[in-house]
């Protein structure tokens, strides 16, 4: 009894902290743990579509014969001690997502307030993770260049929308392979919004602990603890490197030195080695204008200094008119522009003072083989 009732004292609570924000609230539905524990037949093993670091994504169907994905946090699979910054993620991740409206983003249909944790109740992605389809060698169904392309294109275009049209700013701070869904068209949906963050109109970045994904992190936002909209750009040119060359962001099987994929691609654009790294699915594409375009829009977005990267808006135009392009192609090889990548890209380099010449090169240094292992270490608390 005491138990229903500290329960019911804390859904008030969340009900109240959802009703202060400025999302859609209204439009979300609360369910109850009756309905989802019949729509997953109590949580079975068998439903579980994925896990991660936050909780158990698990397949329902409703009584009215929706299929949706319900997100429950591991504090109440594991029933471990009941820990504030997961129940914070997931209020966040409420929060964030009634505020959000675009084609490209995971819907939120409802959620439940009768557990410790909230339970997230989501539209279902049937097609699972881009992660899947990149790195998986025996996937049925391989990514072509042309849905590479336009998947690139529609997380852009919702990373645009988190950054400049929604309610308020958001950063997503969690932007990566695994954290994009494919629908039954294999379109983009970006998911996982447990430490995105909102921001002031007026606010240019926010200063947190380091969080997010080896690999994907941004190496300014790792050194200064300032995190900003051109940190979300940074993860992305790692997705778009992962989208052109199969790799993955972290590897021991890579050749010295390229353990970390986002300097090993900048390595290979400047030594004019961009179609020896490329997956072959990519580089048996006639669509070699295409490639390069979006290589050297990867090679820009990782830049070591936020200030040279390009905004999502920018990226998002720019891979929009790249995609129009592919579909007006002839799908002839511009073999002039390939022999030419290495100039082109020259152009894009960092050009600094030596002092920010300086900067960038400890920053490289930072992120080579040989220090890894540290920064493995010191963030390791923080980093997924």
């Amino acid at each position: 009894m005491k138990l229903r009732s500290r329960f019911f004292k804390q859904s008030l609570l969340w009900q109240q902290q959802l009703s202060s924000t400025e999302g859609n609230i209204e439009n979300t539905k609360t369910f109850s743990i009756k309905e989802l524990k019949k729509a997953t037949n109590n949580f079975n093993r068998n439903r579980i579509l994925g896990q991660g670091g936050q909780g158990t994504v698990y397949k329902g169907m409703l009584v009215d014969g929706i299929i949706v994905a319900i997100k429950k946090s591991k504090v109440l699979d594991e029933g471990k001690v009941l820990d504030e910054e997961k129940v914070k993620d997931f209020i966040n991740e409420v929060v964030i997502l009634t505020q959000i409206n675009h084609r490209n983003i995971v819907k939120l249909l409802g959620c439940c307030l009768e557990t410790e944790v909230p339970l997230l109740v989501y539209e279902f992605i049937p097609n699972g993770t881009l992660l899947q389809y990149i790195h998986d060698e025996n996937e049925d169904f391989p990514l072509s260049w042309e849905r590479r392309l336009a998947i690139a294109s529609e997380v852009a275009s919702a990373l645009s929308y988190l950054h400049l049209a929604a309610s308020i700013p958001i950063y997503h701070r969690d932007v990566k392979s695994s954290n994009i869904l494919l629908d039954e068209k294999y379109r983009a949906k970006v998911s996982d919004f447990g430490i995105s963050t909102s921001i002031a109109v007026d606010q240019t970045h926010l200063t947190t602990n380091v969080q997010g994904t080896f690999g994907y992190v941004d190496p300014e936002y790792f050194q200064s603890g300032h995190f900003t909209e051109k940190s979300d750009v940074y993860s992305f040119g790692v997705v778009l490197v992962e989208l052109l060359t199969g790799e993955k962001p972290v590897s021991l099987e890579r050749a010295k030195g390229g353990r970390n994929l986002a300097p090993y691609f900048k390595l290979s654009m400047e030594e004019n080695n961009l179609f020896n790294i490329l997956d072959a699915r990519v580089k048996d594409s006639s669509a070699h204008e295409e490639i390069i375009k979006v290589a050297k829009l990867a090679y820009r977005c990782l830049s070591l200094s936020g200030e040279r990267r390009p905004r999502m808006i920018e990226i998002a135009m720019e891979l929009e008119q790249i995609c129009f392009l592919q579909n007006n192609s002839n799908g002839q090889k511009n073999n002039d522009e390939i022999t030419n990548v290495r100039t082109e890209v020259t152009n894009h380099w960092d050009v600094a003072s030596s002092s920010g010449a300086a900067l960038s090169i400890d920053m490289e240094q930072a992120f080579s083989s040989e220090s890894w292992g540290l920064l493995e270490k010191q963030v390791s608390s923080n980093i997924k």
